[in-house]
């Protein structure tokens, strides 16, 4: 029961239009081409490098939405990518991360942060930082901090990495972790892989070391690190399974 409302719960309000990427531009712009011939602007809600999903021709789907006061209409929230082992949707709105763990957790598909007496999303904590998830009135009273990084990248079939290019904020985030378990916190980052081809996670340590080596001194630290992955359809994105992470 917990499984479909969640399922119930992440489908996308209304069918999924889709069409053929012609460009990605100014990070938050995509131009699509439309079955029915129409060339539209869409909202790209991904602020990173999208490496290897921005390919002219690729096969995208958008939502839609009617609210007025909007410049564009469209969202884009999949592309068609294939790293090696067939082609997958992958899910690039990164708008969706934290909702569709918070949600996981609720319905308890995410084992390892059940016990929880309260859930609290964007709560300040730390030098001027807002955690995503703050779990409280966890087992002998502690509480728990939440990070949520959404995965995308495959260079290698099934392999998915983070990050897709240098994020100084990941590595504050990391350092902030370690601070609350030295604080006596429980604290957890999740990397939420939005494609379904995916078996095992890394750290894209060649991309950005400094982030690599946050990652290691988080983890040192006591920072449990999590991967889950996504089965994902034209109608719902559903978080199905936990994703082995590489040392």
């Amino acid at each position: 029961m917990a499984l479909r409302r969640y399922v119930q719960a992440m489908k996308f309000a209304a069918p999924l239009i889709s069409g053929r990427l012609i460009q990605r531009y100014k990070r938050f712009l995509a131009d699509v081409r439309l079955h029915n011939g129409t060339t539209i602007t869409a909202t790209c809600p991904n602020t990173g490098s999208m490496m290897g999903l921005t390919a002219p021709g690729s096969a995208v789907w958008l939502s839609t939405s009617d609210s007025p006061t909007r410049k564009y209409k469209h969202t884009w929230e999949m592309i068609e990518a294939d790293a090696g082992s067939g082609p997958t949707l992958v899910g690039i709105n990164t708008n969706h991360t934290n909702t569709l763990v918070t949600e996981a957790i609720e319905t308890a598909l995410i084992p390892e942060l059940k016990g929880f007496g309260s859930l609290r999303r964007e709560v300040k904590y730390g030098l001027n930082s807002r955690i995503d998830i703050l779990l409280e009135g966890g087992p002998g009273g502690r509480s728990c901090y939440v990070e949520v990084k959404n995965v995308h990248l495959m260079r290698q079939p099934g392999l998915a990495e983070f990050p897709d290019s240098k994020t100084e904020r990941g590595v504050k985030h990391l350092g902030e972790l370690s601070a609350m378990v030295a604080e006596g916190h429980r604290a957890v980052m999740v990397y939420l892989v939005q494609r379904g081809d995916a078996e095992r996670f890394a750290v894209a340590q060649d991309i950005d070391p400094a982030y690599g080596a946050a990652f290691a001194r988080a983890a040192e630290a006591g920072v449990e690190m999590l991967c889950y992955g996504c089965r994902l359809t034209s109608e719902a994105i559903v978080v199905e399974r936990r994703i082995e992470i590489a040392d």
